[in-house]
């Protein structure tokens, strides 16, 4: 089954904690604090292996998750950093952050790496926070945690030609005539459930000039139908599989009652699904010359599209006839061989998060508890052991020193009421949060 849709969940792994040790060794009676940085999380990352054709290897395997870091030891001896996880797709994988429908990165080339989920940062070790006045510090940072989220991986083809059309028209069949590709054919609708990808060899009707092999690439999309750019049938998951193509074929059943009618279904729902797939290079196919009706429907057909300035060519992809002609026409409107060894469409978009830092912080209300938001505070109290008096007397500070004990006081929180800060929840005592 071919798998161009899936959702996988990605959960980096925390930084290791710091440690708060002291040394101890024999004649040093005051060595002061060693304790070494936590390692890195694991990070998850995505990148494009050409041998990939399909999301197959995701449809059962959702959730991964990279290692965490290691904890510091005494000696200032830092942890070991977390394994990074790296997930193969095919060219052409686009990737959306799931809960917010945003770009994270559209991957086409080969080798391109986007990290999907960061790795947190270790924990500082206590050989930090020492300073003049105090050199004895019991305060070292939990590792940070690693980014999760859900992302959904869609993917579009990468092909040179897409042959489109309504059901029946005889892709499938004129794919066969053109590559040694062997999809399943029949002669009802529908047949074609998935994409099919040959290859065409042109080296025997390239002009003398031009002696370089071209061997492009071609997808047969399943069959559209009126509505496909609404979601009719399986529009959608059918129509951007050709968005990434250098140049359209348009197969229409030349037998059909109105073959006008079918070739203008097809325009329309391409335009609403995007008008710049009616700028791509087409070449129209006017197919089944070999039934009834068909060469009488040819000379009206062959007018109106010469009218619009698009070459169209009568074949019979069953009986091969025609397919000869439509080969040199392939050939005089694709690139060069040097153009077609580049990736169509090479978008390459890579998003870059910035990852802010900075003071700024929200305090809401929900259902009766002080929530604050903000990324330095967040990443603050998740790096917080508050088991430790001097680690939590220390985020107190950063609390006013940030000013979110004022924003709390002015918006009227009183003792016993809880503050959640990520994940953490505290109970407002302002005896022990005042910095007097």
């Amino acid at each position: 089954m071919f798998i161009d849709r899936v959702r996988i969940y990605a959960h980096a792994g925390s930084g290791g904690d710091g440690a708060a040790t002291f040394r101890r060794e024999a004649h040093v009676p005051r060595g002061g604090p060693d304790g070494g940085d936590g390692g890195r999380g694991g990070s998850i990352y995505l990148t494009v292996d050409p041998g990939e054709t399909s999301l197959r290897d995701y449809r059962q395997a959702h959730h991964y998750k990279a290692t965490p870091g290691g904890r510091g030891s005494g000696d200032r001896m830092h942890g070991k950093a977390g394994a990074d996880i790296y997930l193969k797709v095919p060219p052409g994988t686009s990737v959306f952050d799931d809960a917010t429908g945003g770009l994270l990165g559209d991957l086409v080339a080969t080798d391109q790496t986007l990290m999907v989920a960061r790795g947190g940062k270790g924990g500082l070790g206590n050989v930090h926070f020492a300073t003049s006045t105090h050199q004895t510090p019991r305060h070292a940072q939990k590792g940070e945690p690693g980014e999760e989220l859900w992302i959904r991986l869609e993917l579009r083809l990468i092909a040179d030609i897409g042959l489109v059309g309504l059901p029946n028209a005889g892709k499938s069949t004129l794919l066969a005539a053109l590559t040694a590709a062997r999809p399943k054919i029949a002669d009802y609708p529908f047949t074609t459930l998935e994409p099919n990808l040959g290859v065409l060899d042109l080296s025997d009707v390239l002009d003398a000039a031009d002696p370089e092999t071209r061997r492009p690439t071609i997808a047969d999309v399943p069959g559209l139908i009126e509505g496909a750019s609404t979601g009719a049938g399986l529009g959608h998951a059918f129509l951007r599989h050709v968005e990434r193509t250098r140049m359209l074929v348009h197969i229409v059943d030349g037998s059909d009652r109105d073959p006008e009618w079918s070739y203008n279904v097809i325009r329309d729902e391409l335009e609403a699904h995007d008008p710049a797939l009616l700028r791509k290079p087409t070449l129209v196919a006017f197919n089944k010359m070999d039934r009834p009706g068909a060469a009488d429907a040819w000379p009206a057909f062959e007018k109106a599209r010469q009218a619009q300035g698009l070459p169209v060519v009568a074949i019979s992809a069953t009986e091969r006839q025609g397919v000869a002609e439509l080969r040199a026409a392939l050939a005089t409107l694709l690139p060069s061989a040097d153009s077609l060894s580049e990736t169509p469409m090479s978008d390459g978009v890579v998003v870059h998060r910035i990852d802010g830092v900075g003071d700024s912080f929200l305090v809401v209300v929900e259902d009766g508890t002080y929530v604050v938001r903000g990324k330095k505070i967040e990443r603050l109290a998740a790096q917080t052991n508050f088991d430790v008096e001097e680690s939590a007397e220390r985020f107190q500070r950063d609390l006013v020193r940030l000013g979110v004990d004022e924003e709390l006081r002015r918006k009227g929180i009183v003792p016993g009421e809880t503050v959640r800060i990520g994940a953490t929840e505290l109970e407002w005592e302002p005896d022990d949060w005042d910095d007097r």
